[in-house]
């Protein structure tokens, strides 16, 4: 009797192991019964959320590159007059690419394991490999970054409320009105003495000319002159359609300092080590929704433009420049990277100028990478004709399950959006840095080459991130959906 006591304890204890091995399979869910319109009818329980497309970050940068241009560096930080190092937590790294983004939100994905970071191939041997999946292990907020590391977060982090249906614009008055002004003033992100910047909104043009009254120009010099001779100027120049970061310089010395810089940065530097890597980091960064997806997902497009004229003249067109040569054209470079995998037949692209042509993105997009910006149909009308005939193979980068586009409940529908049948411009001008010019100019307009003695503790550098308008709000909230 002992020894079979023993056996059936033994073997119960056998059983234990197993099942904690090779636990049994779920049995089926218990039906439910469901309430709608006073009907009550038994079916499967309500399936929990699915996961959401994720959106990845540019690259760590390496030693010698300021992570978080825009802020203090320390004296540790610095050597031989450059910058060496910096200490960048996965958080720091996060909430400093979505600068406009409340921390809450950052801080909640961190807290609920929805942050990722990607794994090369020797760091995890065991991983499978899959074209369609991601190597991706959860990380938490004090993890600290290594150069080339890639960190990976739901395009929830981005996802906005839309308080209002529409922009406001102003109208096209001879000359600007208080509400024009005020209108104006609200669109400020940041001024002090040497420049101004603005979030341009869509479909206001940047130049004035003799029909075009309600233009940027016209408006910051009604807006801004605050009793001087001559208003703010303009510093570069936005398409009418696309919406962004404007720069406009309040003074002559400032305003050839940063013609300088767009134009070459070469040309704006000195002798002064201080300013001329501040010059260096001068850089512009766009978001933009395209039809269909490049076959890299980053790279460099190297392709001279070119003008032609249209309709006796009266129509200017920028084109990809003839590999023979024997027509004028200008260099132009860009740097793009994929945000997010595709879906709906559409991607959203981080595009990078690192020259400054007229239409110089939309032309690359549309005819060195095949994907034309939604709502271009100056470069891309053949494609938005086309586009609701096009594949859509969307999967997600977790399951490889496929995507599906669906209208978030409760989304109002914006004129100009990916849900319209004639979607606004998808480019918006997001990210600005460039010198903190203010720091080397003084109020008497002398130069200082190291900066002025009293701004020492000000940064070298500015960053401004701008929100997106309204109706790329709304095709980012609708491609953003979850998975259905």
């Amino acid at each position: 009797m002992l020894r079979r006591r023993r056996f059936l304890t033994s073997l119960a204890a056998f059983a234990r192991g197993l099942s904690r091995l090779a636990p049994p399979a779920d049995t089926a869910a218990q039906p439910v019964i469901r309430v709608s319109n006073n009907l009550a009818s038994l079916g499967p329980p309500k399936e929990g959320p699915k996961p959401r497309q994720l959106l990845s970050l540019p690259p760590f940068p390496p030693d010698g590159v300021d992570p978080l241009p825009g802020r203090k560096i320390a004296p540790e930080h610095v050597l031989d007059g450059s910058f060496f190092r910096r200490r960048v937590t996965a958080i720091t790294w996060v909430k400093h690419y979505f600068d406009e983004v409340p921390p809450d939100v950052i801080q909640r994905h961190f807290r609920t394991g929805m942050v990722h970071l990607q794994i090369s191939d020797h760091e995890d041997s065991s991983a499978k490999h899959n074209h369609q999946l991601l190597n991706l292990k959860m990380i938490k907020h004090d993890h600290v970054m290594k150069a080339g590391q890639k960190i990976y977060v739901p395009v929830s982090v981005v996802e906005s409320r839309i308080l209002k249906r529409y922009d406001t614009i102003p109208t096209a008055t001879l000359h600007p009105n208080a509400d024009e002004i005020k209108y104006l003033q609200r669109l400020v992100m940041f001024k002090d003495s040497s420049i101004i910047v603005l979030n341009k909104p869509p479909r206001v043009p940047t130049k004035g000319h003799l029909p075009v009254h309600n233009s940027m120009d016209v408006l910051a010099a009604a807006a801004f002159s605050y009793g001087s001779e001559e208003g703010p100027k303009l510093v570069h120049r936005l398409d009418k359609e696309s919406s962004g970061l404007l720069l406009l310089a309040r003074k002559k010395e400032s305003l050839a300092k940063l013609h300088w810089l767009f134009t070459d940065v070469n040309l704006a530097k000195t002798s002064s080590q201080v300013w001329n890597y501040a010059c260096e980091r001068t850089m512009q960064r766009y978001w933009a929704l395209v039809i269909g997806s490049p076959q890299e997902k980053q790279g460099v497009i190297s392709a001279p433009l070119s003008k032609v004229l249209l309709n006796d003249g009266k129509t200017e067109r920028i084109m990809l420049a003839h590999p023979s040569g024997f027509d004028g054209f200008q260099e132009a470079i860009t740097e793009y990277r994929v945000l997010g995998p595709t879906i709906n037949g559409c991607s959203w692209l981080e595009l990078r100028p690192l020259t400054a042509r007229k239409h110089q993105l939309r032309v690359h997009c549309a005819e060195a990478l095949g994907t034309p910006i939604v709502g271009d149909y100056n470069y891309g009308w053949f494609v938005h004709k086309r586009w609701k005939q096009m594949p859509r193979p969307d999967y997600e980068p977790f399951t490889g399950a496929p995507y599906k586009l669906r209208r978030p409940e409760g989304l109002a529908v914006q004129k100009g959006s990916v849900l319209s049948k004639v979607p606004l411009l998808h480019l918006h001008c997001r990210e600005l840095v460039i010198p903190n010019i203010a720091k080397f100019l003084g109020n008497s307009n002398e130069w200082f080459d190291e900066g002025n003695p009293w701004s020492s503790s000000k940064p070298d550098v500015l960053r401004f991130v701008a929100p997106m308008p309204s109706h790329m709000k709304i095709s980012w909230n609708c491609m953003s959906s979850f998975l259905v």
